[in-house]
């Protein structure tokens, strides 16, 4: 077998070490795991984005309260973040509308509240794994520097038995620790750009979400007046 063969990335990791090899294997299932969680969460708050606007058009359209209610029951499993909340607000709001002897600052803040808890299910669900993704980001590139660090040591103690080391007897050991780093890198350099892009997505629609709470809130303080 020629150097070039014996430096391929396959023949490398083939005749590694059981730790480097093991450090591998787990870093490569880290970075399948983290690819995975990276499409569902690109597609979760995209899907969150699109349903939020489309609820905002419709809710500033000027159409009736009632109507936009009895359209969020409806279709309880085809609604989005943004039309639960006005859900559970709006329900609390006409529950509490409807007893008597209850101070109408008092209905709004129940609704406020109720909406409030439903908005950080939302938000909660929306951050749901991301803290995986920023471990994965931090996490393995020591990882794959342990694994690297390991190989190395196992390259060298492999020289104490031969008279004379040359670079051609020590490069293979080196190169099959150092694809344990690449592959840290690997898997962990799309979790940070995905947890960087994520998080301040997530905060925007926090933020909208907010907003909404606070405008809606006002609607229902001029309704019970």
């Amino acid at each position: 077998m020629n150097v070039t063969q014996d430096l391929s990335i396959i023949e490398l990791v083939i005749h590694a070490s059981l730790v480097v090899k093991l450090v591998m294997l787990l870093l490569t299932l880290v970075s399948l795991t983290s690819w995975y969680w990276i499409f569902r969460k690109a597609f979760a708050i995209r899907d969150a984005r699109s349903k939020t606007d489309k609820f905002e058009r419709d809710f500033w359209s000027g159409g009736d309260l009632n109507a936009l209610f009895q359209s969020a029951i409806n279709n309880r499993h085809q609604t989005g973040a943004l039309e639960r909340i006005f859900e559970a607000g709006y329900r609390e709001f006409t529950k509490l509308r409807g007893q008597k002897l209850i101070d109408p600052t008092a209905v709004v803040d129940g609704a406020r509240r109720a909406m409030r808890a439903t908005y950080q299910r939302e938000i909660d669900d929306l951050e749901a794994h991301l803290a995986f993704l920023a471990s994965v980001g931090s996490v393995s590139p020591y990882v794959g520097l342990f694994g690297t660090v390991w190989g190395i040591m196992h390259a060298f103690r492999g020289l104490a038995n031969m008279s004379t080391a040359t670079l051609s007897a020590v490069a293979p050991g080196i190169a099959e620790a150092l694809v344990a780093t690449a592959i840290g890198l690997f898997a962990a350099i799309p979790a940070v750009i995905a947890y960087n892009r994520f998080a301040h997505d997530v905060d925007r629609v926090a933020v909208r979400f907010e907003s909404f709470m606070e405008e809606f809130s006002n609607i229902l303080q001029r309704q019970t007046r």
